[in-house]
């Protein structure tokens, strides 16, 4: 066994020492195998999952023969032997070659894993359907946890979750369309406990086989979110060749050493990055000195980002004030022709001129002459240290929709500055994870494919890269429902779903507060029959007494028309009758009572 250090996380490499396979032509596993003492997951190995295009008959993943493709894989940056940041956790890729036995089928096996962090991410998929079963986790101090495991169909699994899509099948009589789907699962430790083993789930003969792959503990480490957005879709872009990108962020948080998360969500190929900088921004495209260059793996100055994966910069001594408008920098080398954006970034960037090359150094803004109004690959900017994160779960009125651009007024941000201004609380992080048109229930955006459609998937499909992989996430703030509730979704459904969040998130040890849903009378589609919906569900808010969240905020009681409850009071209305102006954005975030997100109370 060979493991090695990822940053904070302990990641288990998977090495080509496999114990022979089970028999080719079955996705069944052998009898749970014994030992003294936890083997190396690929020690486990029983399974062959990958075949090459060239020999398709040589793994049967699913015990009829067919397989994924290895030439797919390679495709998509998905190579043996690859290390991927999948949700915040460094999962290193089998390394045998197609062909050979490269996962397990989960039957007890007891598998040597180390690391100290929060959560524990299984690379898995299902055969046959989807596969569960319950496990344990065995620590250091020789205490122990179970957990349950679900892994996704790899044919019929929901491409909203997935990890990675590929576009055939192999079989011994050839190939055929796909897609195939691997996944990215990930289920709750013990706090501040260290992993010694884990044993998987024991087989269930009635349902599908569980394939593991990898795993591997994740460690948020002890850094605060500065500044985040949520990828919100999968969309055609430029195309840009040869360009350099100069996004404008406004941080939350400071500190002295700052790193930046980038991600190749939903697409199905990697991205190249050929360099990359921070900066504390001037005026325009400018910044006030020279820009940081930033490193990637221990010091190399660009990266690949697999399909579905994510990279982190290495940690770089670049002090990032609070409250201040930021400049990231990232240098496309190739041709991108799509990219995962988050549409309404209520900002403006820049972008250099086809062809310009590598311009994350320059100080002066006169090589950006071309702008946009998204985020593209950004995903988030931490800083070292500090008490932790709270992550703004929501729709339109949480992403700022109708805000002023580039004035930073959205609610979270008000949220933000009123942390940073006091000093009897932790000042903490705030982090907006809102997306227009999203939905608790329903996704907008497939999660597959390019799309003109930007409403990102349900806040229930993302939870665990939006909010409980954000670094040291403590509280996470729910304030969405309205566009479910608009599109016919019934409140019940819409209270399944929020039970659903809580429940996953106080798994993880995080505090959850819920806020009311606002009004929206005077909108084309908020009809009585919506306006029922909405009263639904913020009775069910109101009356919850701490039963299912932590606190509730009642968004709805501070925007509404006193005269008319079931409209917006006309000064904080934007206009369109569903979305606060600035004024009502400011009243949202300064009636938050702050202690009611700090973890630990009730």
């Amino acid at each position: 066994m060979r493991v090695r250090r990822w940053g904070t996380a302990l990641t288990l490499l998977l090495t080509a020492t496999a114990l022979p396979a089970t028999g080719l032509g079955t996705a069944t596993a052998a009898p749970a195998r014994t030992s003294p003492r936890p083997l190396p997951l690929a020690r486990h190995f029983d399974n062959r999952a990958v075949s090459d295009n060239s020999t398709p008959g040589a793994a049967d993943f699913d015990g009829a023969g067919r397989s994924l493709s290895a030439q797919d894989l390679a495709a998509a940056g998905w190579s043996p032997g690859n290390a991927l940041t999948l949700d915040g956790t460094r999962l290193g890729l089998p390394r045998t070659p197609p062909g050979a036995p490269d996962n397990v089928v989960a039957d007890g096996h007891a598998v040597a894993v180390r690391g100290r962090g929060e959560a524990l991410t299984f690379l898995v998929a299902g055969t046959g359907g989807t596969a569960a079963g319950t496990g344990t986790v065995h620590y250091r101090d020789g205490s122990r946890s179970g957990y349950e495991l679900t892994a996704p169909d790899w044919r019929s699994g929901p491409l909203s979750t997935k990890a990675v899509a590929l576009p055939h099948l192999n079989a011994p009589d050839g190939q055929s369309a796909g897609p195939a789907r691997l996944y990215a699962v990930t289920v709750p430790l013990r706090a501040g406990r260290e992993v010694a083993s884990v044993v998987l789930p024991t087989a269930d003969e009635s349902a599908g086989a569980l394939h593991v792959f990898a795993m591997a503990v994740r460690d948020t480490g002890r850094r605060t979110g500065s500044w985040a957005a949520s990828t919100a879709g999968y969309r055609a872009v430029g195309p840009w060749t040869d360009r350099t990108l100069r996004l404008v962020v406004h941080s939350g948080a400071g500190g002295p050493r700052a790193r930046i998360r980038l991600a190749n969500t939903f697409a199905g190929t990697p991205v190249d990055i050929g360099a990359a900088s921070i900066a504390v921004r001037g005026a325009g495209a400018a910044a006030d000195r020279g820009p940081t260059p930033l490193t990637f793996g221990r010091g190399r100055s660009g990266t690949r980002i697999a399909a579905g994966a994510e990279v982190f910069s290495d940690p770089v001594d670049f002090t990032v004030p609070a409250g201040a408008d930021l400049l990231v920098s990232i240098h496309l080398p190739g041709t991108v022709a799509a990219a995962p954006v988050h549409q309404e970034a209520a900002q403006l960037s820049y972008l250099s001129a086809a062809g310009s090359g590598d311009r994350t150094a320059d100080a002066g803004g006169t090589a950006f002459p071309d702008t946009m109004t998204v985020w593209p690959f950004l995903t988030g900017v931490d800083v070292e240290g500090g008490p932790g994160s709270i992550v703004a779960l929501g729709d339109s009125i949480t992403d700022g929709r109708k805000s002023t651009s580039g004035t930073n007024r959205r609610w979270p941000d008000v949220l933000a500055r009123r942390f940073q201004a006091q000093h009897t609380l932790p000042r903490y992080g705030v982090l907006n994870h809102g997306i227009s048109a999203n939905r608790i229930v329903t996704d907008r955006y497939p999660g597959d494919g390019v799309s003109t459609d930007t409403g990102g998937v349900s806040a229930q499909h993302r939870l665990e890269r939006d909010v409980l992989a954000q670094p040291s996430v403590r509280t996470v703030v729910v304030f969405e429902g309205i566009n479910d509730v608009r599109w016919g979704t019934s409140s019940d459904e819409v209270i399944a779903g929020l039970r659903a969040i809580a429940r996953r998130a106080h798994e993880r040890g995080v505090r959850v507060v819920a806020a009311t849903i606002a009004p929206c009378e005077g909108y084309p589609d908020c009809t009585p029959a919506v306006e029922a919906r909405r009263q639904a569900v913020n009775a069910f808010l109101r009356a919850d007494a701490g039963a299912v969240f932590d606190a509730t905020l009642d968004f709805d009681a501070v925007v509404r028309d006193p005269q008319r409850p079931q409209r917006m009071l006309p000064a904080y209305d934007s206009g369109d009758h569903l979305h606060p102006g600035d004024a009502g954005l400011k009243a949202l975030g300064e009636s938050v009572d702050l202690r009611k997100l700090l973890p630990g109370r009730r």
